[in-house]
Parts: C-alpha cells; structure tokens; sequence
C-alpha cells in the first residue's frame, strides 16, 4: 500500500513539473481530447492592433478621388462643348472674294494681327477674370445641384405618389359613372339605320 502512494504521488509531481506539451500529450487518450481546444476564429469585426487586417481593408477600400483627376493641357474641349459655337478664325471672319484682293502684305499683316491679338487678349481676360468667374460659376451649380438635389426631385416624387392616388380614384369613378352611360348611349344609337335614295 505504501509502495502504490509513493508511485501515484511521483507519478503526479512528475507529470506537474513536465513541459506543456508533454503534459498535454499525457491529457489525451486514443486521439481524442478530454477537453477540446476553443479556437477563435478572426472575425469582420475591426481590431485597431491586427495589422494584416488593417491592410487588407485598405487594400479592398481603395477609393479613386475624382477632385484630383488629371487635366488635358492639350484638348480643353473633350466633350466639344464650343466646338461650333466660338471657334473663329481669320477665314471665318474676313474673307475677300476673287476679285477684291488687298495687297498680299497687308493680307498677311492682318491676318497675323488678328491672330496675335486675338490670342493675347483672350489670355489676358483669363488671367484677370478667369478665376473670379471660375468661383462663380461653381457657387451656381452648387446651388443648383443642391436645390436640384433636395428640392426639386423630392417635390417631383411627392407629386408622382399623390397623382398616382389621384389617378386610381379618377380611374374608378370613370369606370363606375362614365362607362354604363356611354354603353347605353352606344346602345341606343347603334339601332339607327339610315338608307338614302336617290331621285331622277
């Protein structure tokens, strides 16, 4: 009896003083675990400390910031706004038939001051106003964006739904009221006969 304590008390002090993987080793019998492990799976919850996840959703959420887009230097008119409308030139200001020509000197001076001066004045008016009207312009179309936005489309829906009720009541009382009239007076005439004769 003595000898079977001393067995079972050693038997305890070694398997408390062992590793944590022998001792869990020992723990299990037949491939199967007295207790199974809890395994906590990563979630889509946000953790400020996990950074992979971090990365990852950065990855996923990037965002193309259409403020800072790149501009055309060369074709300002992509979308030929004033293609037709404000592109003059010297041909399509002056123009002498045959016949009435001008000195070739002053044709050619003429042309080059009208280009010159026409190209210089438009840049000079760009650099004083240009900005000014810019901020303008933009200011407009804020507004009206936000009273298209929030003031014109919610009226026009709210209309839709209220003429729609009204819509489905006239409807109703044009089936009710209109229909059994109209039937009758179509009745009623549909029984006249008109025969024409002709006399020599």
């Amino acid at each position: 009896m003595f000898f079977q304590l001393q067995s079972a008390v050693s038997q305890a002090l070694s398997f408390s003083l062992a590793p944590s993987h022998e001792r869990f080793s020992h723990a299990r019998s037949g491939n199967e675990f007295l207790h199974s492990p809890f395994i906590r799976k990563q979630g889509n919850i946000y953790k400020p400390n996990n950074k992979d996840m971090d990365n990852d959703s950065l990855n996923e959420k990037t965002m193309e910031d259409l403020h800072t887009k790149e501009i055309d230097l060369v074709n300002r008119d992509p979308k030929r706004v004033n293609d037709d409308v404000v592109k003059v030139d010297f041909e399509d200001v002056i123009a002498e038939p045959a016949g009435t020509y001008s000195f070739d000197g002053v044709w050619k001076a003429s042309f080059t001051t009208f280009t010159v001066t026409k190209y210089w004045c438009y840049r000079l008016l760009t650099a004083l106003v240009g900005i000014p009207l810019a901020l303008i312009w933009g200011i407009f179309f804020a507004i009206l964006s936000f009273i298209h936005i929030w003031a014109v489309v919610p009226c026009v829906k709210s209309y839709l739904i209220e003429i729609h009720c009204v819509s489905r009541v006239y409807s109703i009382c044009v089936h009710t009221f209109c229909d059994p009239l109209f039937e009758a007076m179509g009745k009623c005439f549909s029984s006249i006969r008109i025969s024409m004769t002709k006399e020599v």
